[in-house]
Formats: structure tokens, sequence, C-alpha cells
């Protein structure tokens, strides 16, 4: 299948929401340039940062495009991406493509491998498509099952071919680091990673480092991932399987270890698991609105001691479990609206509160895991604006959850650390080659 590349320029200052908060973008590119698209955002900046100083970067990504011929009455057509949402339908993804083909639809509905590529379909992948103006589909490209699968619709003249396969992929360790100058997304972008890895580097250091304030120029960080490409062009990343963060000058370290049950967990290079530790955040790149502290109740008007901490987001924000632990409670509760709360290990619990709804499942007794979402971000209950008020409780004392020392695992057993230390050694190895590198980069920061 041939690829292409496009260049576009990211970190665009005039391009901000409300707020100061960079636009995601729906990018439209002509049919004659064929298919790269790259949206980039610059959340968590660093304190102080000012717009105007945000950088241009180009970014060039490559992607599949789907060969077709392109009659005449067709010539007005663009190539378009989205990634699937939680909760999408083909037709939802079609409406946001542009797309109004009720042919392409009902032929993709009626199609046994249409139906199974439509129940592989993952929030988060891409959707690419040729669509004339008119709303015709020309092609369209959709990713199932993780990825791991390939469902294509290609019109060709007046009928409708569609092929399903499995990827031919290849997977490859690469190791790549970067400086803080602005944000940690800049910064990613600057090393040739996905926005997935920012990400994820701010889920695996959350314990140890507050992404919302912390965040300073010079900190930098490196990365070992799984690459994946298909034929040779990469379109994916894979597992994180070390990294590092150094913030205000204090090294954080994880790898990935695989333990005898075959349950794969990040650790401290010493060998503590991050599993059982508590994010400090429960959303990702979000603004404290209202601290833990005496506060003028909104709705009561009167002063009350807040036991918590509201995490202002726009309604449906994904709510993470900063911890492993069992649900104690889903459901309305009075001035919570719709609440959850967990129970963890030593008498501690969390409460998530003020939810437009919950994870879909979700009930009393069942287990979650840490990063797991539960809910989504509302103003029910007693709220005069849509945020998620978060309880940290430790044998029924609220705590901070910011400022508090949060609980750690217990290390590995001696017999567990001799297997660690022989799966983790090569990546820890291949951290310290590119430390020497990352480590010279931050001298020529202004």
């Amino acid at each position: 299948m041939p690829t292409a590349k496009h260049r576009i320029l990211a970190d665009i200052p005039d391009l901000l929401a409300p707020g100061g908060r960079p636009r995601k973008l729906l990018l439209v590119v002509p049919i004659a340039t064929a298919l790269s698209l790259g949206v980039v955002t610059a959340l968590a900046t660093v304190p102080g940062q000012r717009l105007n100083e945000v950088s241009v970067q180009e970014v060039v990504e490559s992607l599949a495009v789907a060969p077709i011929a392109a009659s005449a009455q067709d010539s007005d057509a663009f190539v378009r991406l989205v990634r699937i949402r939680s909760g999408d339908s083909i037709s939802s993804i079609l409406d946001r493509l542009g797309a109004s083909d009720k042919e392409v639809l009902s032929f993709i509905i009626a199609s046994e491998e249409g139906k199974s590529a439509i129940r592989g379909m993952r929030a988060g992948e891409p959707v690419t498509a040729t669509v004339t103006t008119a709303g015709r589909i020309l092609s369209l490209d959709l990713l199932t099952n993780a990825g791991a699968n390939r469902y294509s619709v290609i019109r060709q003249g007046e009928t409708i071919v569609e092929s399903a396969h499995e990827r031919n992929t290849e997977t490859a360790i690469q190791v790549r680091g970067g400086t803080i100058r602005s944000s940690l997304f800049a910064a990613t972008d600057a090393a040739g990673l996905s926005d997935d890895v920012a990400m994820k580097l701010a889920e695996l250091f959350g314990t140890e480092i507050d992404f919302h304030t912390d965040l300073r120029k010079g900190d930098r960080f490196s990365v070992v991932f799984e690459s994946i490409s298909e034929g040779g062009v990469d379109i994916s990343t894979g597992k994180i399987l070390a990294a590092e963060f150094i913030n205000r000058g204090k090294r954080h370290a994880v790898v990935l270890f695989r333990e005898a049950s075959g349950r794969e967990s990040y650790y401290t290079p010493d060998g503590r698991s991050l599993r059982q530790a508590f994010l400090r955040s429960p959303l990702e790149f979000s603004r404290v609105t209202s601290g833990f502290a005496m506060r003028f109740h909104p709705i009561k008007k009167m002063w009350r001691q807040h036991k918590g901490v509201d995490f202002g987001a726009a309604t449906g924000t994904a709510v993470k479990a900063t911890s492993d632990g069992k649900v104690d409670f889903v459901g309305v509760q009075r001035g919570y609206g719709n609440v959850i709360k967990l129970t963890h290990r030593n008498e501690i619990s969390t409460v998530y509160a003020h939810l437009s709804r919950f994870a879909s499942g979700l009930k009393k007794g069942e287990s979650v895991e840490q990063g797991e979402i539960i809910g989504y971000v509302g103003q029910t209950g007693w709220a005069t604006g849509p945020h998620l008020h978060y309880e940290f409780r430790s044998k029924g004392q609220p705590l901070d959850p910011m400022s508090a020392d949060l609980p750690t695992a217990q290390p590995l057993t001696k017999a567990e650390m001799t297997r660690f230390r022989a799966q983790v050694e090569q990546n820890i190895d291949r951290l310290a080659i590119l430390n020497r590198s990352t480590a010279a980069d931050i001298a020529s920061i202004d």
C-alpha cells in the first residue's frame, strides 16, 4: 500500500480555545498531496510560559493511503482523518469525516467483514477516508482490534470493494530523549514521539511528579519503547519498556517487568512496584480549582472545610482510579451527585464525585486497576460547574492528596529481585547510554 508525506505546522499560538487551551483540529488535506496528519497540543505548559513564545514545530507523519481511481467528478475529493471516540458508531464516524454516503454505510453494515470491523473498533484508533465535497466516499480505511487488523472499502466506479486482513507489522526497540522547553507535548513532538507517549510518561511518573505544577524548563526525559511499523513506515508505539524523568534535578525512573504470573507491571529500578502506589491526580493535566482547605461553599453560602480537591475539567473528561481497589459504592448520593467510592489496601479509600456518568458495567464489589477509567466529569449534585471532586481518606480521615505522603508497594523479594535484575538490566543500560546525550542538550537552553 503506497504512502506519502505532507507537512503541517503545529503548536500554532493563535489557534487557541477559550482559556488559553489549544484546539484539537480536524485537518483536511487535498487528495493531490496524499495523506500525513499530525494533531499536536500544548497542554501542561511550564509555569510562566507566555503563549506568544510557543515555537512552530513541523511534524511529519506517514500513513498508508489506499489506492483509488478518482474520476473527473471526484476531483474535489479530500483525504480526512478522525480518531474513534468512546461510544462511536460507524454512522457518527462518517458524520465527522464529512461523509453522507448512505450507499457505503449500508454496504458496511450489511457486510460480515464490515460488521466484524465495527465490533472491533477501539477508541483512539485512526480512521482515514477520501471524501468528496458532496460527501461521497471514495475510500475508507479503518484499524480494528487495537490496530491489529485493517478493514478497507474502495469505490471503483459504481462498484464498492472491501478487504479485511491482519496487518503485517514489525516491532523494533527505539530509544529517544528530550528536554522540556515549553511543554511536555512540545518536547515529545521535538523528539519524534507520539502524544500517546507523552500521556504514558505523565501516567508512569504521576506518583512522584505533579504534572500540573511541577514541570520546569530544563527538565528532561528518556524513554525506551517498542516501535511498530508496517511496510517500513512507523505506524504506532507499543509498550514503554523503560523511562526516566529528571524533574527539578531529581531523577525518577521506571522499568517494565514481567512477573512470574505473566503479568507485566512497572517498577522502579530498586524493585518497588508502581501498581499499588497512588496517582496524585485522577485526571490528566487538569487545573486545581479548589484546594484542601476552608472555603465559602458556593451553594450553601457558608464557610466549611473542603475535605478534597476539585479538578476543573470539561464535561465528559475521563476519570481514572488512582490505585488498585474495589468499588464500595457507585450511584447517587446527595451533594456528591453521581459518585464512586473505592476502597484500597491499608484502610485507604478514595471518592470521585459530581460525575456525569459511570464507566459501563461498573458495579459494587468490582475490582479496578490503577489508571482504569471509572467515570466521567460532570456537575451533578451540589456543583456550580463541571469539575471532579476527589477525596483521599486514610482510616476514615481526609488527607490532602496533593501533598500527603502516599503509600507505596512492598519491594520484590530476594528471589524475585534476581529475576527482576536479569530481565530489566538491558533496558536500564539503554537509558544510561541515552542520558549522556540528553544531559548535554540542557546546556543549549536559553
